[in-house]
């Protein structure tokens, strides 16, 4: 098998954790919870997942990209797994004690005085889930991806399995006069079930995973962990700064919206289910990364690695570009996901999916700084890309609401993509065909305005609409065919 088409493959089965993943999750969860729940009781759910997402970051401190690094060559994998597992087991108990203690003040800075189980909750879930970054990223380095997206899956489908037993069965069984049930179920305790599901999800993926761990070699090797923490260091200022920037808007509209903090939790989870329709573009990023990464460090010493890179982020680039069209071309049969009250935040979508493309396309091009040991860039660009995040958001969040979040993702993925690519062009070049990349993206795009100009000229019913943007969806790969046939021939076939 080529390269390209088992960097192909691979990015499909992670992608079918991700996928069935994420429909799972955002086709039935989202749905449901957007209508058994007030738009600031989601707001607040997701204004906690930004803080469990970027505390991870921080337990984990990227140990897990260190581990590809120093694991990819055959006699280190052993010392580089036993070294790195030990290092978070310790960590992460140490880092849970410490938050533990000041349990009830982390709840009131997050406005939820009244709610510190939440917090206990969201600190139980980034311990699990810190303790299995490194037996998930050895399924990856081991290039075991079926074994990988099996145990996501099954975590997905603890949660969801819980979120229903807690919130449907047990109110039914409430009702039926199974007065047992509340032991364990309380309706005034709706938001923390979401957390606890969970819980139990991660605990569930954990114990999956503890084979890994039963079978570990207590071997600590202290001037390896050192090599690692200073390889990974910088990459926990970009991991911190990547949070910032996909997450940090959620929190930012409870806090800066206006002075009604009921109105700003409303305007969270109105953005943060918006924001969910990008998640097509989102997963098949966050995929790729799952794929590539070890990809890229497994094929470094390749004579012909410079020229694999360039035609991974072309094919990236054209696949990208067509989710982009396709989800923006078929939004008004999506927006149903969303229940009727936060679909008012659909003008993001289109926003969000080019940033998530800007994102991969810095996958793609930081992959330099990773293979040559200058980790430290990379966490210049992406605190600059931060800077920019948060400026942004603090600027318009009071002016244009939660579209401040989406033109401030756009312009930090940019900018971090761009930044990437021109330094990169000095310590490691790589001939990336821009010219036929930025060709994809601009006629979606030009597609895409077409489709918005005879919407809004014509006025055409919805199932003529979905005909119309059919036809443009398919003349838009007609072009692109006729306009690069060889190229894509060459690209494909490699």
């Amino acid at each position: 098998m080529t390269l390209l088409k088992k960097l192909a493959g691979e990015t499909a089965i992670y992608g079918v954790s991700s996928i069935l993943g994420r429909v799972l999750n955002y086709f039935i969860l989202v749905p449901y919870l957007t209508r058994i729940f007030l738009q600031e009781e989601y707001g607040v759910v997701n204004i906690f997942y930004t803080y469990i997402a970027l505390l991870l970051i921080l337990f984990t401190y990227r140990m897990e990209t260190a581990f590809f690094r120093f694991g990819s060559k055959g006699e280190d994998l052993q010392r580089s797994f036993s070294t790195a597992s030990l290092s978070l087991l310790f960590s992460t108990g140490v880092f849970i004690a410490l938050l533990l203690i000041f349990l009830d003040p982390i709840a009131t800075w997050l406005k939820q005085p009244e709610h510190p189980e939440y917090v206990l909750y969201s600190l139980l879930i980034i311990a699990l889930d810190a303790l299995a970054a490194i037996p998930m990223a050895r399924l990856r380095l081991e290039n075991r991806p079926i074994r990988f997206a099996s145990i996501r899956i099954a975590g997905i489908l603890v949660n969801i399995a819980f979120i229903f037993f807690f919130l449907e069965i047990c109110p039914k069984l409430v009702e039926g006069g199974h007065f047992w049930v509340n032991s364990i179920y309380s309706a005034e305790h709706r938001i923390a079930y979401i957390f606890i599901s969970n819980v139990l999800a991660s605990g569930a993926m954990l114990l999956l995973l503890l084979p890994f761990y039963l079978r570990i070699r207590f071997q600590f090797d202290r001037v390896l962990w050192k090599k690692m923490i200073v390889y990974a260091a910088p990459l926990i200022v970009a991991g911190i700064a990547g949070v910032i920037n996909q997450l940090i808007g959620t929190p930012l509209l409870e806090r800066l919206a206006s002075p009604d903090l009921e109105y700003n939790r409303k305007l969270a989870g109105i953005y943060s289910a918006a924001a969910k329709l990008a998640v097509l573009m989102n997963l098949f990023t966050q995929a790729f990364n799952y794929a590539a990464e070890p990809f890229f460090f497994r094929h470094a010493d390749r004579d012909d690695a410079k020229q694999v890179y360039a035609q991974v982020a072309q094919a990236f680039t054209l696949v990208g570009s067509l989710a982009f069209l396709g989800i923006m071309l078929y939004l008004d049969l999506i927006q149903y996901f969303l229940g009727k009250d936060f679909r008012s935040g659909l003008g993001v979508a289109p926003i969000l999916l080019i940033a998530y493309l800007f994102l991969g396309l810095f996958y793609n091009f930081s992959i330099w700084y990773k293979i040559t040991d200058r980790t430290m860039i990379g966490g210049y660009i992406a605190t600059g890309g931060a800077v920019i995040t948060i400026t942004i958001n603090l600027l318009f969040i009071p002016v244009i609401g939660y579209y401040a979040p989406a033109w401030a993702a756009l312009a930090c993925y940019a900018f971090m993509a761009t930044t990437s690519y021109l330094i990169g062009r000095r310590h490691y070049p790589v001939d990336y065909p821009i010219g036929r990349m930025a060709l994809y993206l601009l006629l979606a795009v030009a597609t895409y305005f077409i489709s918005l100009g005879v919407e809004r000229w014509f006025s055409p019913g919805l199932m003529l609409t979905i005909g119309i943007n059919t036809i443009l969806l398919l003349s838009y790969l007609l072009v692109i065919y006729l306009v690069d046939r060889d190229r894509i021939h060459r690209l494909f076939a490699r």
